[in-house]
């Protein structure tokens, strides 16, 4: 019941990019049998309205959330359109970072960018649609979007996705791409800590790492952790290597609470022989 109300009252009034007159038919239903759907593991509305169409369905929508009439699926998309997407990626934001427990010492925040590529081709785009995700790593749920014309212009929008969220207390993971000085910043003013692949878009902070990990007196003294995950064809060990000995890291004033660097060594064992790679990271 607490959830439900919960639903009730974020998505209470629902704003639209323009007039919605309708008396059958809410915008408002339409959006809460989205979310519903997508949280029985939907995610085409296709799906969630044949799932909408079931008789057990339209029982606990009626005495849930008085949900009376539903549309058919031509006038469910028509109504999904018609909500303003700012809107919903902020009612979204606010819902999901209800659910995130007091302690989150071990909370993760994962940033992700992927690309639409629907609109790789669409003449209304010139360049690609990137979406830039936040989710919580541990619970699968994303948490705040925002999107962008290409990739090139992911960096700054982390900045502001960040800006948006609530990612106090957490950990925020971000790719090689994000492992920039200002995003570490903003990670650490908005109260988190981050932990950020290192690749050649930073070659002194990369080469430091590696060659402090690729000395084996050094990496011998470093903490470490082992898993190893045996499939039917091929074995893979991972271990962790991590240090807090950073006082001899050039240039980590540029790099706000930078406390830790690490690095994780995979090696795959298949049918075709050994291979092995290296992944650097630096953290607070």
């Amino acid at each position: 019941m607490e959830e439900i109300m919960m639903l009730r009252q974020q998505f209470g009034e629902v704003t639209t990019v323009k007039p919605h007159n309708g008396y059958y038919y809410r915008v408002k239903d339409a959006l809460i049998i989205a979310i519903l759907g997508n949280l029985c593991g939907l995610s085409d509305l296709k799906d969630i309205h044949q799932w909408v169409e079931s008789p057990h369905v339209q029982d606990f929508l009626a005495q849930a959330f008085q949900i009376v009439y539903i549309p058919c699926y031509s006038w469910f998309t028509q109504l999904m359109r018609l909500i303003d997407a700012d809107w919903l990626n902020q009612q979204f934001s606010a819902l999901w970072q209800q659910v995130l427990p007091e302690d989150r010492s071990r909370i993760t925040i994962s940033l992700d960018g992927k690309t639409v590529r629907s609109t790789e081709k669409m003449e209304e785009f010139l360049l690609p649609m990137h979406i830039i995700s936040a989710q919580i790593a541990e619970l699968g749920i994303t948490i705040g979007q925002l999107a962008v014309e290409g990739k090139t212009n992911e960096i700054p929008t982390v900045r502001a996705l960040l800006k948006m969220l609530d990612v106090q207390g957490c950990l925020v993971v971000a790719d090689a791409l994000n492992c920039q000085t200002k995003t570490a910043q903003t990670v650490i003013r908005r109260g988190a800590d981050y932990l950020l692949s290192v690749k050649d878009n930073q070659q002194n902070l990369k080469k430091d790492i590696e060659d402090y990990v690729q000395d084996e007196a050094l990496r011998a003294a470093m903490d470490t952790d082992t898993t190893i995950e045996i499939r039917s064809d091929r074995k893979e060990t991972r271990t962790a290597y991590s240090s807090m000995d950073i006082d001899w890291l050039s240039g980590k004033e540029n790099w706000e609470n930078i406390t830790c660097i690490g690095a994780i060594h995979t090696s795959f064992v298949t049918k075709r022989g050994t291979s092995s790679e290296w992944h650097y990271s630096s953290s607070t």
